[in-house]
């Protein structure tokens, strides 16, 4: 079906209510579900009113309506895109078979930990920015924040329904852990350590969105291609969702660089590099931004886990886990014979050797995404050179501060070069925000909260959410 059923405590597309078992488990961990949200949720502003999207349909076009609604009171439920008929498995040893509508035995504890591990990951990001709303710079970056926030707890319900519906026992259990793990807790860490990190100012936020939500977007096409219908149908819809927290971020990057490269320009400031003139300002410098982006990106590559994977060759042979775009890559979705150029290090320098393709999994889609992250500096960058300012933004070197995968004992700066450990010491802060970076990014962390008001480090956005103007007060912060 469709439409949601939006008449029961739980929204679904998936006839809840004929399944009274399960329905029950789901209501039980309604009430836990709500208390994380509140405990672990966007801090102080559960009681205002937020204009935000909400799914009415799964279908194509107008699947969602906009709304004031408070937070908690937000309407998650359980949403899958509509059926395929007659869906077939389109890669594995399984290739042309149907698609299975039930867990395979032999499967079952494979698809169980990609259920947990993507789960764990939506929750970790809300734990990660609750709290942004303090130092919102717009109403209008505050109502995307709380956007984003939302629909990744709904993107944990549509795990947590997976894992009691077809787990039992074993998948109540892991839905509980999943509200017990807490992001950057040392006793009951996040699973990811990206998603262990701080998140303490906008820029951070934007990043993210940018680069680690673009990961997320990149594993749940793989998922969506799973042999497992119910897994494929919930990836997705979650990645119609998905979407626009990309566009958060790639466009908040873009409006941030715009205000910078406008007050340079007005200030007569030629020079890029001259941190200090620019940030008198009141706005974030080029080289600033370019070493966030390093840390954000280098920290975003290690969630591809390592280059040559076993558990990655399994889940493809298995049919539970594709490749990006699988149905478009012209081979036989098999790799029984098929090589993949991967860069590795070895005897003092990078060459790309020709490895089974089946082990390079995670290798290719580390290539996909490295590939769609170019697209989004190549933008970031045309904004950057409107204003004829001499600077551009690059991505660094695949194996730049990876902790994670083949690369993770090297020293290696963003343009590639190897270096001692010594020698690494020396020239590190070059590359990576220094204390003094974060600092002064966080000193422009103050919010702006009356309708149509921007922060001076960052420029209003093109267009309103939901056909609304800029001034728009998008949340209502008086109520």
């Amino acid at each position: 079906m469709a439409t949601v059923n939006y008449d029961t405590l739980i929204p679904n597309n998936v006839n809840l209510s004929t399944d009274l078992r399960l329905q029950r488990a789901l209501e039980k961990w309604h009430p836990k579900f709500l208390n994380w949200w509140l405990q672990r949720g966007p801090t102080d502003f559960q009681t205002n009113e937020v204009y935000l999207r909400t799914a009415i349909g799964v279908d194509r076009g107008n699947w969602a309506k906009f709304g004031f609604v408070r937070m908690p009171d937000y309407r998650w439920g359980i949403l899958l895109a509509p059926a395929v008929e007659n869906r077939k498995i389109p890669f594995g040893e399984h290739t042309g078979e149907p698609a299975w509508q039930e867990v395979p035995g032999e499967y079952r504890g494979l698809i169980r930990r990609l259920l947990v591990v993507q789960g764990d990951t939506e929750p970790a990001s809300v734990e990660q920015q609750r709290f942004l709303g303090h130092t919102a710079p717009s109403l209008y970056d505050m109502r995307n924040l709380f956007q984003v926030n939302v629909e990744e707890a709904r993107h944990l319900w549509a795990m947590v329904y997976l894992l009691h519906k077809y787990f039992g026992r074993d998948g109540r259990e892991e839905a509980e852990m999943l509200l017990e793990r807490t992001s950057g807790d040392e006793d009951k860490p996040r699973i990811l350590g990206a998603f262990n990190e701080e998140t303490p100012d906008w820029l951070s936020f934007f990043l993210f969105t940018s680069f680690t939500d673009r990961d997320g977007k990149m594993q749940l096409e793989c998922l969506a291609q799973s042999g497992f219908d119910p897994l494929s149908r919930t990836c997705r819809f979650m990645l119609t969702e998905e979407g626009h927290h990309m566009f958060v971020g790639k466009s908040g990057i873009e409006r941030i660089l715009a205000r910078t490269c406008q007050v340079m320009n007005d200030a007569g400031i030629s020079d890029p590099t001259d941190e200090g003139a620019v940030r008198a300002l009141d706005v974030m410098d080029l080289p600033t931004i370019q070493r966030k982006m390093n840390f954000h990106f280098s920290v975003t590559l290690d969630l591809f886990g390592s280059e040559i994977s076993t558990n990655a060759a399994n889940a493809f042979t298995a049919g539970i886990k594709g490749r990006f775009h699988e149905v478009d890559i012209a081979d036989d979705h098999r790799l029984l014979n098929d090589n993949y150029p991967l860069l590795q290090y070895e005897n003092g320098r990078f060459a790309v050797n020709q490895v089974p393709a089946i082990n390079a999994i995670n290798a290719r889609l580390l290539d996909d995404y490295i590939d769609d992250c170019e697209n989004v500096v190549t933008a970031w960058n045309k904004t950057i050179a409107k204003s004829n300012i001499d600077f551009a933004l690059s991505l660094p070197h695949r194996a730049f501060n990876r902790q994670i995968g083949s690369f993770a004992d090297l020293n290696v700066t963003p343009a590639g070069g190897v270096l001692n450990d010594a020698d690494w010491a020396a020239v590190k802060h070059q590359f990576l925000p220094s204390r003094e970076d974060l600092g002064y990014i966080l000193s422009l962390m103050k919010a702006s909260l009356s309708a149509g008001s921007y922060a001076s480090w960052i420029a209003p956005p093109k267009n309103g959410v939901g056909g609304k103007p800029g001034n728009f007060e998008y949340v209502r912060i008086t109520c």
